[in-house]
């Protein structure tokens, strides 16, 4: 073997040829250019012969490894290189190992118009639109409302006679129509962890008001049904928090009485928890039907629960030592709403986000502002601008 490769190096002329092929090689190691043909059939530019090698020359192990550290923002460019890259991205696989890696990142998606959704990226300050929605007119012009999970975004609604569920996807950037609930419902709580979600209470088609409670898995796009809250309410809030499941607030089975009161769900034992005197309001129980708030404003950073009381615009944290409630600080400036409505507060990663807007009267502007919670008062941050004639219908924080 060393004796025919000493053979080889002594010709100049084969020296030379051998280091015109390998710096031809350097050129092309990243992503090879070249149009080859195989077994009469024209390859595509960029194509490469193997779709095991991602990467040209460095393997699949290593061209993945490579591809987790980017941000997500460019997976889109990535994906139009060459089918390999397409067919990676959208078989979800990366996303899959982003979260045991726990490398997430944090985008926020609402909608302003009917059908028309659009991303925000908080990292680069960058805008997408979604491609619209394709329904009926009844769906379009429904209450609608709205969780990310996993890759996907799901948005529940109604058409004429029965309540339906589209679902935007990450991998494919298209809509397409949603398994339904077990127990299809509206005015509920929701928060998703991971690549799960959980939606509990709310009311049915004929108006009762539910106790029951529902998981969705994005990695099987199936639902299952859960144990039954202490109690039915509506108009209430979920959030995960220390690895369980919170609904905060609400509307009792009687639809006077204003729930005070939250609920645990463990996910490892599968049990409610009542917790009383949880999200304390002004009454308990009024006498005529409540008005017509938004349900609460909650989120959760770095598992610490804050709430924005739209009635005082004060943002006000949970101790949860004592179960209560401190005001930390007021709303940014331009955060408006109706009692609540068209206003969104969320959390995004270790971020507090307002997304909220001017009154129509002074022109139409959205407002992206966020806060990185500490020990002082909140210091908002406009993070972007935009125009709008329309208040925030829809708001979600898709993590992935």
């Amino acid at each position: 073997m060393s004796k025919n490769i000493e053979d080889r190096v002594e010709d100049p002329k084969e020296m030379q040829e051998q280091k015109n092929q390998e710096e031809g090689n350097e050129k092309i190691v990243i992503f090879p250019s070249l149009s080859k043909r195989n077994n009469n059939e024209k390859r595509h530019v960029g194509e490469t012969s193997d779709p095991c090698f991602l990467i040209q020359q460095l393997g699949r192990d290593i061209s993945i490894h490579c591809l987790l550290l980017l941000s997500r923002s460019d997976y889109g460019s990535i994906a139009a290189l060459n089918t390999s890259f397409r067919s990676l991205i959208r078989s979800g696989e990366l996303y899959q190992l982003r979260r045991k890696m726990r490398i997430i990142e944090h985008w926020v998606y609402f909608s302003c118009e009917a059908l028309k959704w659009e991303a925000f990226d908080p990292n680069r300050g960058r805008w997408m639109q979604l491609p619209k929605m394709i329904c009926d007119e009844y769906f379009m012009l429904s209450d609608k409302e709205s969780l990310a999970i996993g890759t996907e975004l799901l948005v529940f609604g109604k058409e004429l006679m029965a309540p339906k569920i589209y679902k935007y996807s990450l991998l494919t950037n298209m809509w397409s129509v949603g398994k339904m609930l077990n127990t299809p419902r509206c005015l509920f709580a929701s928060a998703s962890f991971g690549g799960i979600g959980i939606l509990a209470g709310g009311c049915d088609m004929r108006g009762n008001i539910l106790s029951s409670a529902e998981l969705y898995n994005s990695d099987t796009g199936k639902w299952e049904t859960l144990p039954n809250m202490n109690k039915a309410r509506k108009m209430c809030s979920g959030v995960f928090m220390d690895g369980k499941f919170y609904v905060v607030g609400g509307i009792a089975a009687d639809k006077i009485t204003q729930l005070t009161c939250g609920e645990e769900f463990d996910m490892t034992t599968k049990e409610w928890r009542e917790i009383p005197n949880m999200f304390s309001i002004r009454n308990e129980v009024l006498e005529r039907p409540p008005p017509s708030g938004s349900p609460p404003l909650i989120a959760v950073v770095k598992n610490v629960l804050y709430a924005a009381d739209y009635s005082q615009q004060e943002v006000k944290k949970y101790v949860k030592g004592n179960n209560s409630w401190v005001t930390i600080g007021g709303f940014p400036q331009q955060a408006n709403s109706m009692n609540g409505w068209g206003l969104a507060f969320r959390a995004c990663g270790d971020k507090l986000v307002f997304i909220g807007g001017h009154s129509l009267y002074d022109g139409g502007m959205l407002e992206i502002n966020a806060w990185v919670p500490d020990e002082n008062a909140p210091h908002w941050n406009r993070l972007a601008t935009k125009k709008s004639r329309n208040f925030v219908y829809n708001c979600t924080v898709m993590g992935c």
